[in-house]
């Protein structure tokens, strides 16, 4: 995956840079907005990165889980960037409604094309790993947004060369604005949810509880979390309340084991209790 960062943060950078020169001498704000989204999406491919790349050091002394929740950070200061960038296209495209300008519709509509193919090349280098991985789905998400405002921009860019209606470009801001928002939403939702250690979207909490409490000898499940380690790393904390336990190494190895098969959930720790006449102190918090 590290492969595929670089090629997409060289390719956007030579692009961004291009698109840039391209807007102001063609006089497309389009174009300019274009370019700021790529921008911002050099920096998330950085951020996302760097992300990755911490998310591999092993654990030390005061951070006993590493750096994992690095690729969550990631995620979600790139939502962030994105709808930072949005609020400076929204504001430049008022002005411009109401002060139109020309612009050189030909050679906005061959750099924005540029634009469709970079992009949808660096969207393609992410499209295997965006299913499993929140830190990559939003890399790849803006790639293929990237490629989808570009096109935008093309076809507005025609549009005015047709009808010389100045008032296309600015409108068409408004549209890339909106549409970068309503793709980072998703993103900016649950990269938020899970550095406030919510339970990754697609696992059911009820579903693991009945789960934990069908397991032969449990009678009870209390005080059960399930956070995110990492965009790709499920962790799990569970009292059990389970008389008879005498085989309880099997029995742990067993749980751990179906976790991970059923739901995923590849760090778990489950603390087994016996005596079920006394009550743990954290059975008031069950969830």
């Amino acid at each position: 995956m590290g492969r595929a960062f670089a090629i997409g943060i060289i390719l956007n950078i030579g692009f961004v840079a291009a698109e840039t020169a391209a807007g102001l001498w063609a006089g497309s704000l389009a174009l300019l907005a274009d370019a700021g989204h790529n921008l911002s999406d050099v920096l998330s491919l950085v951020l996302a990165w760097g992300a990755n790349i911490l998310a591999r050091r092993a654990p030390s002394g005061r951070r006993t889980y590493g750096l994992r929740k690095a690729t969550i950070l990631a995620s979600l200061a790139n939502a962030v960037l994105l709808l930072v960038a949005v609020g400076a296209i929204v504001s430049e495209a008022v002005h411009r409604l109401s002060e139109p300008a020309g612009v050189e519709t030909g050679f906005v509509m061959a750099v924005a094309g540029l634009g469709v193919l970079i992009n949808g090349v660096t969207a393609a280098l992410f499209m295997r790993g965006s299913h499993s991985d929140l830190n990559v789905r939003g890399a790849f998400l803006h790639m293929a947004a990237d490629a989808g405002v570009s096109l935008a921009v093309v076809v507005g860019a025609f549009a005015m060369a047709r009808t010389g209606v100045l008032w296309i470009d600015p409108a068409l801001s408004v549209i890339i604005a909106a549409v970068i928002v309503l793709g980072t939403w998703g993103l900016l939702r649950d990269s938020a949810d899970l550095a406030l250690d919510a339970a990754p979207r697609g696992i059911d909490v009820d579903e693991v509880r009945r789960w934990l409490a069908s397991q032969p000898g449990v009678e009870e499940v209390h005080d059960l979390h399930i956070w995110a380690m990492s965009t790709t790393e499920t962790a799990l904390t569970a009292h059990i309340l389970r008389p008879d336990n005498r085989d309880g190494d099997a029995f742990l190895h067993a749980v751990s084991e179906g976790l991970e098969r059923r739901f995923n959930i590849i760090h778990a720790t489950v603390q087994v209790e016996t005596e079920a006449g006394r009550a743990c102190r954290l059975h008031a918090e069950a969830v």
